[in-house]
C-alpha cells in the first residue's frame, strides 16, 4: 500500500513537475522577446529621436517638389532625389521598378452660386471623374443626407444638380458618398453631383479622393465641396430658396504613364532570404504637399532604415523598405510589388504600412493568424518606453494588402489621428501639420518592430 502511493505520489510529482517545467519554459520563451530586445530598441528608440532629419528630409521632398500625383513630373523628381539620397545613406542595395500607373488631370475648375446670391464656392473634382461641358452644367441644387434619401426624392433629383450632405462619423461609412455618388445620382437622372467633404473639420477647405462610376451606368461630373458651402446650400433648400449653380470641370484621362516603386534594402546576415518588408506610398493627391498622406509614412520607415544601418546591428533577415506608388488613384504599386515579387512571398515574414499621418505613435494593427497576434503583441511591448505598445486586430494597410492576399501577415502604423481627417486629402495637407518629435517616434516605432521582426528567432505565424 505504501509503496503504492509512493508511486502514485512520484508520478504526480513528475507530471507536475513536467507541467511546471513547461509552464516556466513557455514563459521565459515568451518573455524572451522583450528580455532579448529591450536594450537594442532602446539604443533604437535614442538614435531616432536623436535628431529631426526624418522631418529636414520631409520638408526638403515636400518644398522642392510638391504634391505628387501618379503621372506628374512632380512624383517623378521626387523619386529621382529618394534614390540618388538613399544610395548616399550606403545601404546594400537601392533601386526602382518600373509600375504603369492611370494618369488623371485635374485641370481647371469653379463653382459658381448664381442664386440666392452670387458667390465663387471652393470646389474639388473627385479622382476620376469626368469634364464639364466647356460651358459648364447649370442646374438647381436640391440636398439629400442619404441614398435611401436619394431613392425617395428621385422624382426631385431628375435634371438637377444632387448634394450630398453627409456629417462625417467613420471614414470608411461616409466614404461611399465620394466614391458612389455620382452613379447613385445618375440613376435618378441628375445631371451632376457634389458631395460634401469627407472629413470632421473644415476652414473652407474642400477634400479630394478617388470616385469611381458604374459599369453600366450614365457619367456626370462629380465634385467635392467645403462643409460650410455643404451646410449653406442645405440650408437655403430648406428656406425653399432654390439655389442655382453653375460647375465647370476640365478633369480627364491621360494615357497610363510611367512610374517606379523604390527599394531600399539591408540585407540579413543568416537568412538574406527572408523579408520583412516596410514603408508607406510616395504618390499623393495633386493638392496640399501630401506631408501627411503619405509623404511622412515613407520618410519613417526610410529613416527607421538609416538609424538600423548607422548602429550596425544586422538583422538575421532581410530588410527592405518600399515607397509604393499610385495607392490614392489605382493602388499599382502595391498590385505590381506582388506580382514582380511573387517567388519572394512565401519568404515574406511580415509587411509593414504606414498610412494614416505620422502624429503620435499609438502602436501597430496586425492582421494574420491567432499565433501570429500573440507574437505581434510582444514586439509591440518593446514600445511600451514611447507608449507605444498597443496591438490592435486590423487590416495592416491598401498597399500591403496583395502581398496579405496571398498569406503575408501584415501591420499598420496606429497613430493619434484625432486630427488626420480634418487636412485629409485637402490642401491643408501641408509640412505644418506634423511635429518633428512625433514624426521621429514614428520612426522609432517602425524601426524597433522591423528590426525584431527582422532577428527574432521565430517568424509571425501565417496560420
Amino acid at each position: 500500500m505504501k509503496k503504492s502511493i509512493i508511486l502514485i505520489f512520484t508520478a504526480v510529482i513528475i507530471v507536475l513537475g513536467g507541467t511546471a517545467y513547461a509552464v516556466l519554459s513557455e514563459s521565459k520563451e515568451q518573455a524572451s522577446i522583450k528580455e532579448q530586445y529591450s536594450d537594442i530598441a532602446s539604443k533604437i528608440i535614442a538614435a531616432s529621436l536623436q535628431d529631426s532629419n526624418a522631418y529636414k528630409r520631409l520638408s526638403i521632398m515636400c518644398d522642392t517638389y510638391g504634391p505628387r500625383i501618379s503621372g506628374s513630373q512632380n512624383l517623378e523628381k521626387a523619386i529621382d532625389w529618394i534614390l540618388a539620397t538613399m544610395k548616399t545613406d550606403g545601404f546594400d542595395t537601392v533601386y526602382s521598378e518600373p509600375v504603369k500607373v492611370p494618369h488623371w488631370v485635374r485641370g481647371n475648375e469653379s463653382l459658381t452660386l448664381n442664386s440666392p446670391f452670387e458667390k465663387n464656392i471652393s470646389v474639388f473634382s473627385l479622382g476620376g471623374s469626368i469634364a464639364t461641358p466647356t460651358k459648364g452644367v447649370t442646374g438647381e441644387v436640391i440636398v439629400v443626407h442619404s441614398f435611401d434619401e436619394l431613392a425617395k426624392r428621385s422624382k426631385d433629383a431628375n435634371g438637377k444638380i444632387v448634394l450630398f450632405n453627409v456629417p462625417f462619423t467613420k471614414y470608411g461609412e461616409t466614404v461611399r458618398y465620394r466614391v458612389n455618388g455620382a452613379s447613385e445620382a445618375a440613376k435618378h437622372g441628375a445631371i451632376a453631383s457634389l458631395v460634401r467633404s469627407i472629413g470632421p473639420a473644415s476652414l473652407n477647405t474642400p477634400h479630394t479622393g478617388g470616385m469611381r462610376y458604374s459599369d453600366d451606368g450614365k457619367k456626370i461630373p462629380h465634385a467635392a465641396i467645403s462643409i460650410e458651402d455643404a451646410e449653406m446650400l442645405d440650408r437655403q433648400c430648406g428656406l425653399g430658396l432654390k439655389p442655382n449653380v453653375t460647375l465647370k470641370l476640365e478633369s480627364k484621362f491621360l494615357p497610363d504613364a510611367n512610374s517606379r516603386n523604390v527599394i531600399a534594402e539591408i540585407r540579413g546576415s543568416e537568412k538574406p532570404e527572408e523579408i520583412v518588408v516596410f514603408g508607406g506610398h510616395i504618390d499623393s493627391w495633386d493638392v496640399g504637399q501630401g506631408a501627411m498622406d503619405d509623404g511622412g509614412g515613407c520618410i519613417a520607415a526610410w529613416e527607421a532604415l538609416r538609424v538600423i544601418k548607422k548602429l550596425g546591428i544586422r538583422p538575421k533577415r532581410t530588410l527592405r523598405v518600399c515607397f509604393w506608388t499610385n495607392e490614392e488613384n489605382g493602388l499599382m504599386g502595391g498590385k505590381t510589388y506582388a506580382k514582380l515579387h511573387a517567388k519572394e512571398i512565401p519568404n515574406h515574414v511580415l509587411a509593414v504600412e504606414s498610412d494614416a499621418g505620422t502624429f503620435k505613435p499609438k502602436g501597430f494593427d496586425f492582421g494574420g493568424s491567432p499565433k501570429g497576434m500573440e507574437l505581434a503583441k510582444e514586439i509591440c511591448s518593446l514600445l511600451g518606453m514611447i507608449d507605444a505598445s498597443a496591438c490592435e486586430e486590423g487590416s495592416g494597410g491598401a498597399d500591403i494588402g496583395p502581398v496579405m492576399e496571398l498569406g503575408v501577415p501584415g501591420m499598420g502604423l496606429l497613430v493619434d489621428d484625432s486630427k488626420y481627417f480634418n487636412y485629409h486629402h485637402t490642401n491643408a495637407d501641408m509640412m505644418d501639420k506634423l511635429n518633428p518629435r512625433e514624426l521621429a517616434l514614428c520612426t522609432a516605432s517602425m524601426a524597433v518592430l522591423t528590426y525584431v521582426a527582422a532577428d527574432m528567432p521565430k517568424k509571425i505565424q501565417r496560420k
